[in-house]
């Protein structure tokens, strides 16, 4: 059994098909994703149509709900270009694309030979929060127990971590639309199970288009913050 994982892929169709080329190529059978699959990026129907067509198993991420739903549209605001990006989103989306993501779970769990793998976007109860998965062992080993898992995923930060406790592991992939760990490229997360059961965990990045996917940004009269982002690996600093 080999699991591929991804998340934030904010609408950035031409990243999302490198990765998916990519898991193919290492193998994976299944392919979860945490959500926020809207946001920030030019390509959101297009996007949609490859995860749909993929058959990955989605969870609902923040972006997503905002989309989705008014009561979360009408929540606090984000801060940056966030919420801006989603205005224009919702000018382009198509209907049955919202309809998609308002059936979307706010997270999902499979049986894996190391155990139950628990994945969501933000955190158990919603896409909003975020959990904080850089803590001490005793304390990722209390999550464990508390969600019901040997495996816990979740998305949100861009940035991809992971980190072994006593009795399982947890992780964030990253991002593949917008990552912001310093490297352009979309994040993945790869994990391969040993003769004994155990999980074996890879991060990684692959590479894409950027320049492509910088000129839509612009083209779409979207922030040109996100199209330096997409092509830095990092948000650029205010001057």
């Amino acid at each position: 059994m080999v699991i591929g994982i991804i998340s934030d892929v904010h609408a950035n169709v031409i990243a999302l098909e490198a990765v998916l080329d990519e898991l193919k190529r290492q193998g994976a059978d299944t392919i979860l994703c945490l959500g926020d699959l809207v946001g920030y990026g030019p390509s959101p129907n297009e996007t949609l149509d490859l995860i749909r067509s993929a058959g990955l198993l989605c969870t609902l991420g923040a972006a997503d709900e905002r989309i989705a739903f008014d009561f979360a549209r009408s929540s606090a605001p984000r801060e940056g270009v966030a919420d801006s990006t989603l205005e224009w989103t919702r000018t382009v989306i198509e209907p049955r694309h919202v309809n998609f993501l308002r059936e979307l779970p706010v997270q999902l769990r499979v049986k894996t030979p190391a155990g139950r793998l628990r994945f969501f976007h933000g955190s158990p109860e919603t896409p909003n929060e975020r959990l904080n998965l850089n803590q001490d062992p005793i304390t990722l080993s209390r999550m464990l127990e508390r969600n019901r898992c040997s495996i816990l995923v979740c998305g949100g930060s861009h940035v991809p971590f992971f980190r072994k406790a006593p009795n399982g592991w947890v992780l964030n992939p990253g991002s593949v639309g917008l990552s912001l760990n310093g490297e352009p490229g979309a994040d993945y997360a790869l994990i391969r199970f040993n003769d004994a059961g155990q999980a074996e965990i890879t991060m990684d990045k692959v590479e894409y288009d950027f320049a492509a996917v910088a000129f839509d940004i612009i083209a779409w009269g979207l922030p040109p913050m996100i199209a330096e982002a997409v092509q830095q690996g990092r948000m650029p600093t205010k001057s």
